[in-house]
C-alpha cells in the first residue's frame, strides 16, 4: 500500500531531501509522540513531536523535542530571544498552521515560523517527526531536517 504525499513530503521533495514514510494506527485517545513510537516499534528518543507557542507579542514559535521529554519554555524564550512563551490553545492549531493536535509538522506550515529543535536531536542518524497527518511520519536525517526548517538546534527540553 502506497502512502499518500503529505504537504511536508512534497516539501522536502522540492528540496531533494531523502526520507521515508511510515505509517502507524492511530489512537485518538493517546495522540501522543510516546505512543506513535510504540506503535512504529521504536525508541521513543528518536522520535520528535512538534508544539506550537506564542510569545509576549504575539509572534509562532515552533519547538522541536523528544517524545518523551517536556519542553523548558523559558528556554525557548531565552533562545527566542523573548520574555516568555506559552503553547497556543489546541483549536488555534490549525488556523495557524494548517495541522491538527497530534499530527502537526514542522515543515510546511502555512507560514514559515521561527523553529527551535532540541540539540538532542543532532544524537541520532534518523529521526522521526510527523508529516503533517495523524499516523504518518517522516524518517529522516536530523540534519536534513534542521536545514529543510531553518531551525535552530539548542536545548529547550527540562532535566
Amino acid at each position: 500500500m502506497s502512502i499518500k504525499k503529505t504537504n511536508a513530503a512534497r516539501a522536502l521533495d522540492v528540496l531533494g531531501v531523502v526520507y521515508e514514510m511510515a505509517t502507524y494506527t492511530v489512537d485518538e485517545e493517546d495522540l501522543s509522540a510516546v505512543h506513535a513510537a510504540k506503535m512504529l516499534g521504536v525508541n521513543a528518543e528518536i522520535v520528535f513531536k512538534t508544539l506550537v507557542a506564542r510569545d509576549e507579542s504575539g509572534h509562532l514559535l515552533v519547538a522541536c523535542i523528544p517524545a518523551e521529554c517536556e519542553i523548558d519554555f523559558k528556554a525557548l524564550a531565552r533562545e527566542a530571544k523573548v520574555k516568555r512563551c506559552e503553547l497556543v490553545a489546541v483549536k488555534e492549531l490549525s488556523g495557524l498552521t494548517g495541522y491538527m493536535r497530534g499530527g502537526c509538522s514542522p515543515l510546511a506550515m502555512k507560514k514559515r515560523y521561527a523553529t527551535f529543535m532540541d540539540s538532542a536531536i543532532l544524537n541520532h542518524e534518523k529521526v522521526y517527526v510527523s508529516a503533517g497527518l495523524r499516523g504518518v511520519q517522516l524518517y529522516l536525517s536530523p540534519k536534513a531536517l534542521v536545514e529543510a526548517c531553518s531551525a535552530h538546534c539548542v536545548p529547550i527540553t527540562k532535566g
